[in-house]
């Protein structure tokens, strides 16, 4: 699946709206004050077929972008504030293995841990700077004088996601519920003179319902009115200085068909760990001759389920972005890599219980997973 615009590309357009050198690859038109409002979950494909739930929203989508691939949370996020795909960013899935005094570990991107989503704080183990040391788009925009905002959870103040891939200081608005999204951005908005702002702001409920309870699920779309009206009604607040830019950083597929990766023995021989999630794997080996007896089990047994191929198969193919990623990064990327097809998802309930209970799952190429709509919104 190719599409002419990435997530990536959304940030270098901004900056360049605000005169920062560097092109302008979506068209955006200056503006005193830009707001990007990334709501965790909104795919391009679900939105357009609940248009009757959104219609503030459907109504004023300027283009589809590609989230690029892995289609899951760090990495999108990631790719967003640096303006660049995983290959550069080396933020290359939801888990993935790093080296460690003993040999590989694994470590969890999105919550910044190691193991698993629930084990040790990663952050003194891993600092975040050092794990992705691109500077940020919004660094781009802080030393051309834009003033730079967050309304975000106050949780993702100090994350080790958020200072990996937005990097820039700035003044922060927390903000746990779309109220106090709209309060914190019509306050980034609210101001005297010619001085530019921008801010990221998140909300991540629509990301969690579909997940408990499956996309376009009755407790999915109850979240998806409520943003659209909350969108609506920021907007009629909204000063003309100020363009509001709405996008995802991924959809979501419901799972149908669930293979369990731990009762396969099989596919543990010569594997020292198994990073990723459920519909994308990373698989990662003991010795370097295991890789054709691996590849060809894995593909074997995976047949109806998940295209598999080798690290080296997936970056001829260019899979994590255009330019190949540094050696350090390839390193991350499994020895085999097992992309889930259709809705099957590969879990491991053993390792990610919680992962493994839920409904909705999002990383692989389909559309439903890889399109997220980007929606312009200011007053004339």
């Amino acid at each position: 699946m190719t599409n002419p615009h990435t997530l990536a590309d959304v940030l270098p357009s901004v900056a360049s709206s605000f005169g920062v050198d560097g092109p302008n690859p979506l068209g955006l038109a200056p503006n005193r004050d830009v707001v990007v409002l990334l709501i965790d979950g909104l795919g391009a494909e679900s939105l357009a077929r609940h248009r009757d739930a959104a219609p503030t929203l459907a109504a004023h989508v300027r283009t589809t972008l590609a989230a690029g691939f892995p289609a899951t949370t760090s990495t999108s996020l990631t790719s967003l504030a640096v303006g660049a795909p995983c290959a550069t960013h080396g933020i290359i899935g939801y888990s993935f293995a790093m080296p460690g005094a003993d040999g590989p570990r694994l470590f969890n991107s999105l919550r910044w841990r190691l193991d698993t989503a629930t084990g040790d704080d990663a952050r003194e183990h891993y600092p975040p700077e050092t794990v992705q040391q691109r500077p940020s788009r919004l660094q781009d925009l802080a030393a051309h004088g834009v003033a730079v905002h967050y309304v975000v959870p106050a949780y993702q103040r100090n994350s080790g996601l958020t200072r990996a891939a937005f990097r820039a200081a700035g003044t922060v608005h927390p903000a746990a519920c779309l109220d106090e999204v709209r309060a914190g951005i019509l306050t980034v908005a609210d101001h005297p003179g010619a001085g530019s702002r921008f801010a990221y702001a998140y909300f991540p409920d629509l990301d969690t319902a579909g997940h408990l309870h499956g996309p376009e699920s009755p407790q999915w779309l109850e979240v998806l009115r409520a943003v659209d009206a909350c969108v609506a009604d920021l907007v009629a607040d909204l000063p003309a200085t100020c363009t509001l830019l709405v996008t995802g950083d991924h959809g979501m597929i419901r799972a149908d068909t669930a293979v369990d990766l731990d009762t396969l023995t099989r596919l543990h021989r010569d594997v020292r760990l198994i990073g990723g999630e459920a519909r994308v794997r990373h698989v990662y080996l003991d010795r370097p001759d295991a890789l054709p007896a691996v590849l060809a089990a894995w593909v074997d047994e995976l047949s109806t389920h998940a295209r598999v191929v080798s690290r080296e198969q997936a970056l001829d193919e260019r899979w994590f972005g255009r330019t190949p990623p540094a050696s350090a990064i390839a390193d991350r990327i499994g020895d085999v890599i097992a992309v889930a097809e259709g809705n099957s998802v590969l879990l491991r309930p053993g390792s990610e219980p919680i992962e493994s209970s839920l409904l909705g799952h999002h990383g692989a190429w389909s559309a439903d997973e890889q399109l997220v709509p980007l929606i312009e919104l200011r007053q004339d």
